[in-house]
């Protein structure tokens, strides 16, 4: 399908685009009504933290099964799955009764969200295949704008129910699905050239199998999820062998090793920008009050505004220095965002921050479809998939058990008449930890609820601090990647 094509193509585009807007709609409802949630069903910091998880990570499973099949069944059967799976979460969490409920009802959207990545992103780049980095961040440009928009719908709701805050996906929903339904989805640039299944698979190869099964049986595996008492490890280590020795024996290939290396990148990638996302809205309020969801609405602003204008940008500096100085730059912004008091400060390292997390998802996406275009749509979807994986699996959660970790610590050495009084045993991913009962909590008097506030308020923003690291690990990885291809002449994508 070629950019002449302009009426169809773009309505196929901002359809696609729309759908974006329905993901990040459903996001940014969770990050308003997580505490409600976390009062009303009696939830612990990583409780929440799960939630937001599983909001995260079964969009891989969604996401690498699609783009698995998606060839052959045809994207318009992956969108309607996604349109489903909105429309049945919608119902399931509007409906729920505590801790099991929201957690697959969460589950169902996740699920959703990685299938309209399975399609919209390979749309992109077929459409646009001569200038994929510059279009693939305008269309991700709807998840922040999704931020936004539906941030806004929702603070504007104030006090309203919960319940009918998360309606507010049906309005994305139900737009993407009368827009795209009556559109013809193009070919996809690997199936036009003739590149065969085979070759696609040996791109990712038995290490990038590896990767990925080994952060969805990490998740499934855990109690809770699968079975009562979870999987042992032998169980995890013999489905990550057999798939990766399968794998290798089936493609006789490792992978492509760089395409490895940025499958791994793609891990503190995503938990720098969603997992630190996740949290903005609960950690700023601890500073800012009610007001602390505005923070991840103004950076999102930012974000979506400078993806409609990546072309220049990525022109001059190449995908990768882009990457490198974004890096370097959310280094910098939260390193700020965590000392910072006030809301002038604040919103002066949340700009930082959100300038250094701008470009990072979609030019992750525009220099894998540039350089392993012989991986089609699996390739393009498996470091998405990744991604989400990380952030969802470990990210959001470490971001949580953090925080539990941090004010049990401070209780204990500075309140210990409190600590004895509020606080739990609790099982979670990263296994037993102690962390505040908020139904305890309700039973103290007015001088130990202010004793437990102090110590609750400074946590928070220590979370931020620590993540830090995240970025300048994606620093350094960059800039090696830049000097390797500066030795092989400069940065250039291959062509099918």
């Amino acid at each position: 399908m070629s950019n002449k094509d302009s009426e169809p193509d773009m309505k196929l585009f901002w359809g696609c685009f729309i759908a974006l807007i329905a993901t990040a709609f459903g996001f940014i409802v969770r990050t308003q009504v997580i505490g409600e949630w976390g009062t009303e069903f009696n939830l612990s910091k990583t409780q929440q933290g799960e939630i937001f998880g599983v909001g995260l990570w079964p969009f891989a499973i969604s996401i690498v099964i699609f783009s698995l099949i998606i060839d052959k069944i045809g994207y318009k059967i992956a969108m309607i799955f996604g349109f489903a799976c909105h429309v049945i979460s919608f119902i399931m969490t509007y409906t729920a009764t505590g801790y099991d409920s929201l957690y697959w009802a969460t589950f169902i959207v996740a699920l959703g969200n990685g299938t309209v990545e399975a399609y919209i992103n390979p749309v992109a780049a077929t459409m646009f295949n001569k200038d994929k980095t510059k279009w693939l961040n305008i269309l991700h440009a709807g998840w922040p704008g999704g931020l936004v928009l539906g941030g806004l719908l929702a603070f504007a709701m104030g006090d309203a129910s919960w319940q009918l805050k998360v309606g507010l996906i049906l309005i994305p929903t139900v737009i993407y699905f009368f827009m795209l339904m009556p559109c013809k989805f193009p070919e996809n640039e690997r199936v036009a050239a003739g590149v065969s299944y085979r070759e696609m698979l040996k791109e990712i190869g038995a290490l990038g199998f590896l990767i990925i099964a080994g952060l969805i049986v990490w998740e499934l595996g855990r109690a809770g999820v699968v079975s009562e008492n979870g999987w042992s490890d032998n169980v995890k280590y013999g489905i990550l062998a057999a798939v990766t020795i399968g794998s290798f024996l089936y493609l006789k290939s490792f992978g492509r090793p760089m395409f490895v290396l940025l499958l791994l990148i793609m891990i503190p990638l995503a938990t720098t920008e969603l997992g630190t996302d996740s949290w903005i809205t609960p950690l700023m309020e601890k500073v800012m009050g009610d007001n602390g969801a505005l923070v991840l609405i103004y950076t999102s602003a930012i974000m979506a505004l400078l993806r409609f204008y990546a072309g220049p940008i990525v022109h001059k500096l190449s995908p990768l220095g882009l990457l490198a100085l974004s890096s370097a730059i959310a280094c910098i912004g939260l390193v700020a965002l965590s000392g910072a008091s006030g809301a002038t400060m604040i919103f002066v390292a949340a700009t930082l921050y959100a300038l250094g997390k701008t470009f990072f998802w979609p030019t992750m996406l525009g220099v894998v479809s540039e350089q392993f275009p012989k991986g089609g749509a699996l390739s393009l979807n498996a470091m998405g998939g990744v991604g989400m994986l990380g952030v969802g699996v470990v990210g959001a959660q470490f971001l949580g058990l953090f925080q539990d970790q941090t004010v049990e610590k401070k209780l204990l050495a500075e309140q210990p008449a409190i600590h004895a009084k509020i606080i739990d045993d609790k099982e979670g991913v990263f296994g037993a930890y102690k962390a505040v009962s908020p139904d305890k909590v309700k039973k103290l008097n007015a001088d130990e609820s202010a004793a437990l506030e102090v110590i609750e308020k400074a946590a928070p923003q220590e979370t931020l601090k620590t993540t830090a690291i995240f970025p300048a690990i994606m620093l350094a990885a960059y800039l090696g990647l830049i000097f390797y291809f500066r030795g092989r002449g400069g940065y250039k994508p291959v062509e099918l």
